[in-house]
């Protein structure tokens, strides 16, 4: 046997490897599907791929954003209730009671006031749940285009029956109903227009372009005849990516990525119709799996409350205790002579004096369970709804212009907002407007003033200061004045559909319809209306005539001086270096007349063909360049997946076929001169730019203002009209979008002037200024050029400007066809596409030839200004972390009153950390001096701020100073100054600051921002504010507050977030205070009982004493109390510094209203005692009187704590005397013997026939509240007296 083995042993060898083998692959591939979804279309008849194993259904397009339904409502919401530790806590009680042994109140009686408070917020779970459930059902039956097989059309179908693999077909203006890979569309380059709006708040358009070789169908796109398969990742909520493949009948693959894509709730624009294949339904769409809702979070107060009622917590079982032994040393006191009243037990045996005190320990816990505020939480829950309520109501918040008003996304923090001590600000569309205007320029190192448009903006400023009655207020410098705090003239267009969107409630809808109203984004009369600089006028002019002669004489470009050069291009590169869409107001998209290729291009070869100057003059523009085209993002869609070894023998005929192609005329021109495509403006009216920033709508406008005016765009080819020489088509062959690490696009276009590659390219001036070619051929020309442009930059920045720099590079098509063969394969490349892709652009972005730069005014919000000095008297410490360069930010914190102009500012920068410390590297520069010093380490200041200075950090600075060794130096400086200015500063950077000073000051933090680059910062800060603003709505997703405008701010704090903070300090501290006092009178009667556990309350009013009697009045309180008026709050800034110093709730407060309740239920409990003592009344007729005293304590105690009395607060306060009187006689007369051995029958009926029980009503209170009509009121005097004083002083010095 063992040599069968042995000789066998080879045998069975193979097949183990192979099975092996296979289970393998089956992991890979089992893996593999794990990470990737397969999508096939419906319309496909069963076939073999049937007969695989079905993988777990895919979602339907159901929207289903409810928790409940019929069935699951009550035990879903139990259970849910039950992860509250307190709602355990009173259950637990209450079932406690149950038990016999240690019962304290009847049973039911016990479970009345936990069922109310769980009825309570199931109620409002259940209505919450209830408004969702209409609006799913609205947007489910919404209808779509959906291909049926057996009708052969497209038929009307719900949302909510779409599904994976179905056909859509969509219309323009219509929303996207799921996540569609786009296949098909009207647009004759196949792209597709969309605006996000619903999505991220973005009111520009977006191309989306169809799959690659669905573009080169030479029929209609027929659904039926779709055989492919998608292979792509699974759903994510990654809006700004989509990876996969589509996998062709002929086994030939095309990659996909996220212009494909069209996004569920976006809407389809200026296409008139486009099929696609659902890819994500329902809640498998980005959009949805974005949608995370409100969020909640903790605020400080809440965690201050949280140790107090562990406190409480203590209290109650140290009473227990003690009333727990005392009892075990009343029962052991009589030994074995048991008293009359002692029960045995149903043995019985009498119990032991240890084994009572047990049992009395638990008892005690139910008589004294009120000492722990069961409607506290639910309480907090219904103030803070109805404090968001109000605030929405505030008209102060709402802004006219946008359309918009504040919006609270977290429900639970609202208090944290009167208790900040830092604000963190963006500087761009928080600060500023963002609508970017053109206002002056430098071409060859000349500069150009236009001051006519300066004049221009300034009759905008005027007007909006006549419109709001405010002065104008700016800077020293005349150029100042340009970004003094004012808003554009108010363009409001109030359309029917507006008004009955805001009918039905549908915020997002009158948005989307206001902006409709409007048409175009970045286009207000102030952005597009520009005046041209006459001097550079005529020099455009003069330069498009020369072109004009040398085209007609056939001389050569290089006749023309280099300044017209510099100009031409300057122009032409404002013109197409952008994303821009040319859309008219007549037409769904502005159709160019292009002349078409005899066959479709397919294949690389053919861009060969293109590529030479033969095919120039044969005149025509090809459609199809997307092989070698990219996107904003930089990847242009449709790139075929191709292997290496094809790319790069393609491209050795490429080079080969380039190395022997024809040269162009020695003129300089191409040897065809009518290749402009034919067509003009429409009639219509004038072209419309859809711009994805304000940044390119400015610059694009401008060059219109000069005659250079974009005319056309599609995917292959930019048109642009020019004075004298009509219009001219240039071949985009890449756009190479901007990105935050590169800081600048570019373009490479065929010039249809000369043939040749020319890549323009526009971008950070820190950035293009190190790209330029180190020498210039003709000298020190371009050398001088730098140097006045880099002068002129930094005047710009001076003046507040945004700065870009404009530069050019002639590519030789050597040049050219080594980088397109790396940009090929990064194209094709479906792994690390993105890290390719950019360092593509790297290498072609350099050597540039400079142009000249721009100067963008990014004019002020109206009440930045106002708003930030008020919020600095309130104490709260403004930095602001923007990405703008140093000079710039620096002259716009002057406009906006964050610096002064008698403060001494210091600028941090630093090129290393290696082998340095933060006191060798960080430069001391003091503005006013032109002296450098040494940065000596810190020590702890002595004041928390000193007013005198500023402190402006750059970001490589800023890099170094948030390392681990320097973050403390930084900080202890930073602290030191009024105002922190953080420049060129990245994302990651901002979210850094926020933390460092929130984790290492233990400061409350507010971050405030409106782009997406501020994401990050409003979630690492306590309170984050969005703004929504051109730039998106991703700020307001991830926030907890949306303002419309920044000076929306100063009310949100000073007033609301004061009112907030004051109303729930008091409230919890009063529901404490309330819950002991009357626990108190429990206790003290233990003492006369033998610690039985006894009560002289009767049970009903134990038990609805605090959810019924007592708990209206201080939620009306809650909601409504205003301890100061909104016009002193705003006019007193200093009086916010109370919250930031917690000084209405600080840890001493809970005791000292513990020892006020421990005083008031001695004179409630003592005053009824002595007054009966020795008399013959039952045990409730001196209980009730208790009762009722502790009542008109409490209430009384309320008013007096109450500053602001309505209509509302008295109607509370009467009402909860009434229902007590009112419960009690009747329960009185209607119930003698409901739980024996009670008798509570007529009792209240005879004490209030009786004088001496309104006698001690009256005496009581006034007596146990005497502490409270003396010593607090002249406390709260003191301390508003002395705040008010410090406000008065703070004014003394502004003035001063």
């Amino acid at each position: 046997m063992a040599q069968d083995a042995e000789g066998g042993e080879d045998v069975p060898q193979v097949p183990k490897e192979e099975e092996k083998e296979r289970k393998n692959r089956r992991r890979r591939k089992r893996k593999k599907e794990s990470k990737t979804r397969t999508v096939r279309s419906n319309l496909l008849l069963p076939g073999p791929e049937a007969e695989k194993p079905q993988r777990s259904p895919l979602a339907n397009n159901r929207l289903k954003t409810t928790k409940y339904t019929a069935l699951s409502f009550l035990p879903k919401n139990l259970f849910e209730q039950f992860h509250r530790l307190a709602n355990v806590y009173f259950v637990f009680i209450a079932l406690l009671n149950f038990v016999p042994a240690v019962n304290a109140f009847q049973p039911e009686l016990a479970l009345a006031p936990v069922l109310f408070i769980l009825a309570v917020t199931a109620i409002k779970d259940l209505w919450e749940d209830y408004s969702r459930y209409r609006s799913d059902n609205e947007i489910n039956h919404m209808e779509c285009l959906v291909y049926c097989r057996n009708e052969k059309k497209y038929m009307n179908r719900y949302w909510k029956e779409v599904e994976v693999g179905d056909f859509v077909q969509l219309r323009c203006n219509e929303i996207i109903p799921a996540d569609i890979l786009l296949l098909s569309s009207s647009d004759p380059d196949g792209l597709c227009h969309i605006e996000t709006a619903n999505l991220d708040g973005e009111t520009n358009l977006k191309q989306r372009q169809i799959v690659r070789r669905f573009l080169e169908l030479d029929s209609e796109f027929d659904p039926l005849k779709f055989t492919s398969v998608i292979e792509c990742e699974k759903p994510n909520n990654d809006l700004s990516r989509f990876r996969g493949y589509i996998v062709h009948k002929s086994g030939k693959r095309d990659g996909l990525y996220k212009e494909n894509l069209l996004l569920r709730g976006c809407t389809v624009r200026n296409t008139e119709e486009v099929t696609g294949i659902v890819i994500y339904a329902g809640h498998e769409t980005k959009a949805l799996l974005n949608n995370s809702g409100p969020r909640y979070k903790r605020s400080k107060l809440e965690r201050q409350m949280n140790i107090d009622v562990l406190w409480c917590v203590l209290i109650l079982i140290v009473m227990c205790l003690f009333s727990a032994i005392g009892h075990g040393l009343w029962v052991w006191q009589y030994g074995e002579k048991k008293p009359v009243f002692d029960v045995p037990g149903l043995d019985g045996n009498y119990l032991s004096p240890v084994l009572a005190a047990v049992y009395l320990f638990l008892t005690m816990i139910i008589v004294f369970q009120v000492l722990i505020p069961i409607s506290l939480y639910v309480s907090i829950e219904i103030v803070k709804a109805c404090q968001v309520f109000f605030i929405h109501q505030d008209k102060d918040l709402y802004d006219e212009e946008t359309d918009s008003q504040l919006q609270c996304r977290a429900l639970n923090i609202t208090e944290d907002l009167g208790q900040m001590q830092y604000i963190f600000s963006d500087k761009t569309g928080t600060l500023t407007e963002n609508k970017m205007v053109f206002r002056r320029c430098t071409v060859s190192g000349i500069e150009y003033s236009h001051d006519a448009n300066a004049r221009r903006l300034a009759m905008y400023q005027e007007a909006d200061s006549e419109e709001e009655e405010t002065a104008a207020k700016g800077g020293t410098l005349s150029q100042r004045n340009s970004v003094s705090s004012h808003q554009s003239i108010k363009v409001v267009h109030r359309s029917l559909s507006m008004k009955s969107h805001r009918r039905t409630g549908s915020r997002a809808e009158a948005k989307r319809a206001s902006i409709l109203s409007k048409h175009t984004a970045f286009s207000s009369p102030m952005e597009k209306d520009i005046t041209p600089d006459p001097n550079l006028l005529d020099k455009v002019n003069e330069c498009a005539r020369s072109l004009e002669v040398m085209r007609s004489h056939e001389q050569p470009l290089s006749q023309l001086t280099p300044e017209l050069s510099d100009i031409f291009d300057f122009f032409i590169a404002l013109t197409i270096c952008n994303t821009v869409v040319v859309t008219s107001p007549d037409q769904p998209r502005q159709k160019v007349v292009r002349f078409e290729l005899k066959s479709p291009v397919k294949t690389i070869e053919d861009f060969i063909r293109r590529f030479t100057p033969s095919r120039l003059t044969s005149g025509s523009n090809s459609s199809s360049s997307s092989s070698l085209t990219t996107s904003k993002s930089m990847p242009r869609l449709g790139s075929s997946i191709l292997s290496s070894t094809s790319t790069e023998s393609t491209l050795l005929k490429l080079e080969e076929k380039l190395a022997h192609s024809p040269q162009m005329n020695n003129n300089g021109y191409s040897s065809q001169q009518e290749r402009r495509a034919i067509g003009s403006r429409p009639e219509g009216g004038e072209l419309r730019y859809e711009a994805e920033s304000p940044d390119e709508a400015a610059l694009v406008y401008a060059a219109r203002a000069y005659n250079c005016a974009l005319v056309g765009r599609l995917s292959d080819q930019v048109s642009v009209e020019l004075p004298h020489l009509g219009r001219l088509t240039f071949e985009l062959l890449h756009t190479l979008g901007f990105d935050s690490i590169r800081k600048r696009m570019s373009v490479v276009v065929r010039h249809p002037l000369t043939d040749e590659i020319n890549v323009y390219t526009k971008g950070a001036d820190s950035v293009i200024m190190d790209l330029l070619l180190p020498f210039d051929p003709r000298g020190n020309h371009q050398k001088k050029i730098q140097s006045k442009t880099q002068n002129y930059l930094n005047l710009y920045a001076v003046d507040g400007l945004r700065t870009l720099c404009i530069a050019k590079r002639v590519l030789s098509k050597e040049e050219y066809a080594s980088w397109l063969k790396s940009h090929l394969e990064a194209e094709s490349s479906i792994e690390n596409r993105e890290e390719l892709l950019f360092q593509s652009a790297l290498r072609i972005e350099t050597n540039l030839h400079l142009l000249g730069a721009t100067g963008i005014e990014d004019r002020l919000q109206d009440g930045v200004p106002e708003t930030i000095a008020n919020l600095r008297k309130a104490g709260l410490q403004i930095w602001i972390l923007t990405g703008d360069k140093q000079e710039t930010a620096i002259n716009i914190a002057y406009a906006c009153k964050l610096l002064d102009h008698d403060e001494e500012i210091i600028t941090l920068n630093a090129e290393s950390l290696v082998n340095r410390s933060l006191s060798d590297d960080l430069l001391l520069k003091p503005t006013a001096g032109n002296t450098t010093v040494g940065f000596c380490p810190l020590s702890p200041p002595s004041s928390s701020v000193h007013s005198s200075l500023g402190l402006v950090i750059d970001g490589k600075t800023l890099a170094y100073a948030l390392d681990k060794t320097l973050e403390d130096k930084f900080l202890s400086l930073a602290r030191r100054c009024r105002s922190v200015l953080c420049c060129r500063s990245t994302p990651l950077q901002k979210s850094m600051v926020v933390k460092l000073v929130r984790d290492k000051l233990k400061a409350m933090t507010l971050a405030i921002g409106d782009g997406a680059n501020d994401v990050s910062m409003i979630q690492v800060a306590d309170v984050g504010v969005g703004i929504s603003g051109p730039e998106g709505m991703q700020a307001v997703m991830a926030s907890d507050f949306a303002v419309p405008r920044f000076r929306h701010l100063e009310k949100l704090l000073l007033v609301h977030g004061h009112w907030c903070y004051s109303r729930l300090a008091n409230m919890v501290l009063y529901f404490f205070y309330k819950n002991a006092m009357f626990v108190a009178l429990l206790f003290w009667y233990q003492f006369y009982c033998g610690f039985s556990g006894s009560s002289m309350i009767d049970q009903w009013y134990l038990i609805f004493f605090n959810v019924l009697f007592s708990s209206l009045p201080q939620l009306v309180t809650g909601v409504l109390d205003k301890d100061i008026p909104a016009e002193v709050l705003i006019g007193v800034p200093h009086l916010y510094k109370s919250g930031q110093k917690m000084e209405e709730y600080q840890p001493h407060m809970f005791w000292m209203n513990m020892i006020d309740a421990l005083y008031q239920s001695l004179v409630c409990f003592y005053i009824p005692f002595f007054t009966y003592y020795d008399s013959e009344v039952d045990l409730f007729s001196w209980g009730t009187p208790i009762t009722t005293i502790a009542l008109f304590t409490i209430i009384l105690h309320l008013a007096i704590e109450t500053k602001t009395w309505t209509l509302f607060h008295w109607s509370s306060c009467i009402f909860s005397i009434l229902l007590f009187f009112i419960v009690a006689l009747v329960y009185n007369v209607s119930c003698p013997i409901c739980y024996p051995p009670s008798n509570p029958y007529w009792t209240m009926e005879k004490l209030m026939g009786e004088p001496v029980f309104y006698l001690i009503c009256i005496i009581s209170p006034v007596v146990a509240l005497l502490p409270r009509y003396s010593i607090f009121p002249l406390c709260v005097y003191m301390l508003v007296a002395r705040i008010l004083w410090g406000g008065m002083r703070g004014k003394a010095k502004g003035c001063a």
